[in-house]
This record gives structure tokens, C-alpha cells and sequence, in this order.
């Protein structure tokens, strides 16, 4: 008898645990567009065409199936997280790996002590290096006391801060230039166009 059952459940799909909650006109709006769209992508579309089969009262496992996929158990977390989220479940999430430990915030302090200019005295230098700007910042009562080095010319390199050869950091595409009113900061318009 419990194995008739379970072959029934394995044909018919398993009930769902979390069943989707009502769609407003908008999010149904939105997802109809979505799944129209050419320019969206992929997984996004893929997503949407699922949550509407979904409402429009398919199985997991069926949904799933008209969209190429296998898993309905995919489809299950998908509208688990579309009942929280709404619309925003379309958008993926973290993909794994170790999580963000230096948020914006952080890379803000990173750069505004790049910023700075260093106190001979108090930091014991003239020009910032990697080793210097990571001790600085990890004395500083608002600094960042596990920071690396890593991370430390990672963010500068994003921000497009680059190490010269005469042992000073650079900005890439601003230069200062001599004009007749004085020296100016010139900035090249295609200077991220040009980053490898």
C-alpha cells in the first residue's frame, strides 16, 4: 500500500510544501513582460515562464517540465522564495563561494585612507604603499583590523588607483596638466574603455 503511494506521488508530483501565494496584476504584468523579453536574460526569463505556469496552476514538476528543466524541487524553492521576494526572485543570488566580507562601506574607508595624506610621524611615511596603508588602516579606531593587503589593492585597482614605478600611486586616467590659468586635472573619457 505505502509503495502504490509513493509511486502515485512520484507520477503526480509531490504536493508542495509552500503552494504560491496570489499574484498581484502588476507582478503578473511584469512576469509576462519578462518572459517576452528578448534582451532579458536567460535565467531570468526562464524564472518567470515558471512562476506563470505555476499560477496558472501546473505542478512543480510540470512547470518544470515546459521549460526544459528537470527538477521540480528547483521550481518548489523558486516560488518559496518569490512568496518572500515577489519580483525579486527573478534576480540570482550569491552563487556560492565565501560571502562578501568588504561591503561598500569598507571600500569606502579603504579608499578615503588612500585619500589622505600620510602623516610622516604618526604613519611613518611619506607616500602610502600597500603595507603602510594596511597598518594604517588597521590601527584606526573606525578602521578595518583584519584587512589584507590583497584586499586592500584589490579595491584600489577597481577604483583605478595603479603603483608606479617611482613608488607612487597613480590615478589611471586623470593626469594634471600645465595650462595657461595653472595646472589643471585633466581625465581621459575613455579610460575604462581601456582597462584590460
Amino acid at each position: 500500500m505505502a509503495r502504490q503511494r509513493e509511486e502515485r506521488q512520484v507520477r503526480m508530483g509531490r504536493r508542495a510544501k509552500e503552494p504560491m501565494r496570489a499574484m498581484t496584476d502588476k507582478e503578473r504584468g511584469y512576469l509576462e513582460q519578462v518572459s517576452r523579453a528578448s534582451s532579458a536574460p536567460a535565467v531570468q526569463v526562464v524564472r518567470a515562464k515558471l512562476l506563470l505556469h505555476v499560477a496558472a496552476g501546473a505542478s512543480y514538476r510540470a512547470a518544470a517540465q515546459a521549460e526544459g528543466r528537470r527538477s521540480g524541487e528547483a521550481v518548489g524553492h523558486l516560488v518559496k522564495r518569490f512568496n518572500r521576494e515577489g519580483v525579486e526572485a527573478l534576480e540570482p543570488q550569491h552563487g556560492g563561494g565565501p560571502g562578501v566580507v568588504y561591503g561598500v562601506k569598507e571600500r569606502e574607508r579603504i579608499l578615503a585612507e588612500m585619500r589622505r595624506e600620510p602623516d610622516r610621524e604618526r604613519d611613518g611615511t611619506a607616500t602610502w604603499s600597500l603595507s603602510t596603508l594596511q597598518r594604517a588602516l588597521r590601527v584606526a579606531p573606525d578602521g578595518l583590523p583584519r584587512v589584507s593587503r590583497e584586499t586592500i589593492l584589490k579595491v584600489l585597482h577597481e577604483a583605478g588607483w595603479s603603483w608606479q614605478k617611482d613608488r607612487s600611486w597613480c590615478h589611471t586616467g586623470k593626469v594634471l596638466r600645465q595650462r595657461k590659468a595653472g595646472r589643471v586635472e585633466v581625465t581621459d573619457p575613455d579610460a575604462v574603455a581601456k582597462k584590460p
